[in-house]
């Protein structure tokens, strides 16, 4: 039984939790945590992120915003169309299968959702009409930052996220209850891609998962649009398509971390 039955449906849960998760993640980055701490860790100076992103974090900000209404837009009207009653906690709950199963659902959403999110990243990088007017939105963020993670245009909003999301729920056959789970888990993992901070030792991410912080934070950098597609989990398919960049992550002089990519590294 879930801590929530009773209170709210499991399809209310799994459309507004991971947006709840993500910004209490995210504030934990950009808020909590101490600057003079921070700075320890941090990829890029603080210098590097007032001068080089081109938006500021209200526009940001309000951009997440309005992706997460699209989401739960988008939510509302599939279990509007599967569920007999929307928003309302059941009186029946949702036979869950066991917890062997529910692991393999999300194994394969994992997967689905992997596969997608990196075909569709790099069209978007590689149809130059989808990165003008689309995708570029996101790379405003020469330095990305925790609140930054859902900072897109609302077409990839629907297509890469809202609609891989679905698609990973639909293929692996997965509950709402397990859904909110696993999409809480989803948010954690692009926040913490998107940090902007390297913990080598301490974040659970930075030592289980190759594609972490560093990974993206290189396909962000100049030079670094065409390799690291690969979001949020694993960097399965750069590795067979040849589109990883390999990369070091070295004590900055002064403080902090960099994520170096190797074909730089002597330049």
């Amino acid at each position: 039984m879930a801590f929530w039955e009773g209170y709210v449906s499991d399809e209310t849960m799994v459309t507004f939790a991971p947006i709840v998760v993500y910004w209490l993640y995210a504030g934990f980055y950009q808020i909590v945590l101490p600057s003079n701490f921070v700075s320890k860790y941090r990829l890029h100076t603080r210098e590097e992120e007032e001068t080089k992103n081109v938006v500021p974090m209200s526009t940001v900000a309000k951009g997440v915003l309005f992706h997460q209404f699209l989401q739960i837009t988008a939510a509302h009207l599939w279990f509007s169309l599967t569920s007999t009653r929307p928003g309302v906690a059941s009186e029946t709950a949702t036979i869950q299968p066991s917890i062997p199963i529910q692991i393999l659902q999300i194994v394969v959403a994992m997967f689905v959702i992997d596969t997608w999110q990196y075909f569709g990243h790099r069209y978007m990088h590689e149809n130059k009409f989808f990165y003008r007017h689309v995708h570029s939105l996101h790379h405003k963020l020469v330095v990305p930052y925790a609140i930054g993670a859902l900072y897109h245009h609302w077409v990839q909003a629907l297509l890469l996220d809202t609609g891989g999301g679905v698609l990973a729920f639909m293929v692996s056959g997965m509950t709402p209850r397990t859904g909110a789970v696993f999409f809480c888990f989803v948010t954690v993992k692009a926040v913490d891609d998107h940090c902007g901070v390297w913990f080598p030792r301490a974040n659970v991410f930075h030592l289980l998962f190759a594609n972490n912080s560093a990974y993206h934070d290189v396909h962000h950098q100049p030079g670094g649009g065409k390799y690291n597609f690969s979001q949020p989990f694993f960097p399965v398919w750069d590795k067979l398509l040849g589109t990883h960049m390999p990369f070091v992550v070295l004590k900055r002089f002064g403080g902090g971390y960099e994520a170096r990519m190797m074909m730089m590294k002597d330049g």
